[in-house]
């Protein structure tokens, strides 16, 4: 028996399978900089939020973290944001978001004078992970996910698929 892979064998493209979506309510942004490296750092307090979905609901934890974005000089953000979650069942969790945003000069600075932006017009990717204790939500903790953003003035909504 021939126990060889081929390495040229077709395999199946990932499918994306909706999981749920959180609307984070933001604080006070603060940046500073130019940096020595060039760009600038900035903080932005999570306040709350809602977890909608099929597969996870809930609440985000006021006060347990927030996103430390770095800028770069083009004006791309990069997004390092950590919080912590409350499932419906009360479950805690650490959410660790990592991502970018960019977009046309006119549609990133309507962004950042808080202004309402069709999220089609620019480009906010992200790749979340999680740390979950053991039990019904443990899936979240070894599944890979790939979100989309919209940010709106006052909160941003982060929909996530996980991948199959």
């Amino acid at each position: 028996m021939d126990t060889q892979i081929d390495p040229h064998a077709e395999q199946a493209a990932p499918r994306l399978e909706f999981a749920f979506q959180i609307r984070i309510d933001l604080g006070e942004r603060v940046f500073f900089g130019p940096l020595a490296r060039g760009g600038q750092q900035g903080f932005v307090a999570v306040q709350g939020g809602e977890i909608t979905g099929p597969r996870l609901q809930g609440r985000v934890i006021p006060g347990t973290g927030g996103d430390y974005p770095y800028v770069w000089p083009d004006g791309t953000f990069e997004f390092d944001a950590h919080y912590l979650l409350e499932a419906a069942d009360g479950t805690k969790m650490r959410l660790r978001n990592h991502g970018y945003r960019h977009g046309p000069k006119e549609v990133i600075d309507r962004l950042l004078a808080y202004e309402p932006v069709d999220p089609s017009s620019y480009y906010m990717r992200m790749t979340p992970s999680f740390e979950v204790p053991a039990g019904p939500h443990a899936w979240l903790g070894k599944t890979v996910f790939v979100g989309t953003g919209n940010r709106r003035p006052t909160y941003s909504i982060f929909r996530y698929w996980a991948v199959y």
